[in-house]
C-alpha cells in the first residue's frame, strides 16, 4: 500500500522518487559516488529544474587526469580556462625529468619565466639551481621542477584561489605521472595549495607531510630567501632533512606524519 506521502507526490505530479544507493564502505579518492538512479531534477519548492550534478569542471578534470605526457603539454599550451591567459607570453609546463624521485614546486612564473617557458630562470631560479648543486642534485637529472600555476600573475601577484583551482588538474596529473618519491614545496602558496593548509612555511618546515600518500617538505620559496638572507641556514636545514627523508626513503625506513 502506497503511503499518503506517496500518494501526494502522484497527485502533484513528482513521482518517481528517486533515492541513493548507499555508498559503498571505500571509493577511490577521485571517483565518484554510485548511484541507483539520478535525483529527481525538479525542485519542487522553486519550481524549475535543478542543474546537472556533474559539472563542467568536472568533466574537465576527468579529461585531464586520463592524459598523457604529450597530450598535458598541449592542453597547457592552449590553455584559456582563466584570465590568466590573456596576459600571458608562454604558459609554463614545467621542466626536468618525467621519472624524478624529486619534484620541487613553486608558486608561478615570473616576467623570466613567462617570457621563456620554463620555471625558475630569473635569480630565483639561479639561487635554486645552486640550492640543488649544495645537496648533490641538478636540473633535468632526476630533478622535475613545476609550479602550482602556468601562466603569470599580473606584477607577480599571488595566484586568485579560482586561477589556481583551474591549474591544480595539471598539478595532479604531473604528480600522477612523475610518481615522485618526495615533493619539496617551495613557499606558503604551494604548500597552501598542496596541503589545504594556511599554516605558515615556518610552522610547516622540520616534519614530513602527505600529498596523496607521497612525503613532502616545507620550505622557503628562493624568491622570499633573495629578500630575507637570514633564513637561508634555515633553508639549509630543509634540505638536509630533505636529503635524509630520501635516503630512509630509499632504504624504506621513512615514518608516517
Amino acid at each position: 500500500m502506497k503511503s499518503r506521502r506517496e500518494l501526494m507526490l502522484e497527485e502533484m505530479g513528482l513521482t518517481p522518487v528517486w533515492k541513493l544507493r548507499e555508498r559503498p564502505d571505500a571509493l577511490p579518492a577521485e571517483g565518484p559516488a554510485a548511484f541507483e538512479a539520478p535525483v529527481s531534477p525538479f525542485d519542487a519548492a522553486q519550481g524549475r529544474l535543478q542543474p546537472s550534478v556533474v559539472t563542467d569542471a568536472d568533466d574537465r578534470r576527468a579529461t585531464i587526469m586520463r592524459t598523457e605526457w604529450p597530450e598535458l603539454k598541449a592542453r597547457v599550451a592552449g590553455c584559456t580556462d582563466c584570465p590568466l591567459h590573456a596576459t600571458r607570453r608562454k604558459a609554463v609546463f614545467g621542466v626536468g625529468d618525467e621519472d624524478a624521485d624529486w619534484l620541487f614546486v613553486g608558486e608561478g612564473p615570473g616576467a623570466e619565466e613567462d617570457a621563456q617557458g620554463e620555471p625558475f630562470v630569473g635569480q630565483a631560479g639561479k639561487l635554486l639551481d645552486n640550492m640543488l648543486a649544495a645537496i648533490r642534485l641538478k636540473r633535468g637529472e632526476n630533478v622535475f621542477i613545476a609550479n602550482v600555476i602556468k601562466c603569470r600573475p599580473p606584477g607577480n601577484r599571488n595566484p586568485e584561489p579560482h586561477e589556481a583551482l583551474q591549474c591544480e588538474p595539471y598539478l595532479h596529473r604531473q604528480i600522477e605521472l612523475i610518481q615522485p618519491r618526495l615533493i619539496i614545496a617551495l613557499g606558503k602558496v604551494a604548500a597552501a595549495n598542496l596541503l589545504a593548509s594556511d599554516a605558515s612555511v615556518g610552522s610547516m618546515r622540520g616534519r614530513i607531510h602527505r600529498y596523496r600518500g607521497i612525503p613532502l617538505i616545507v620550505t622557503y620559496h628562493p624568491a622570499y630567501l633573495l629578500r630575507n638572507l637570514t633564513d637561508k641556514a634555515k633553508a639549509w636545514e630543509d634540505l638536509l632533512f630533505a636529503v635524509r627523508t630520501m635516503n630512509d626513503l630509499r632504504a624504506g625506513t621513512t615514518a608516517s606524519s
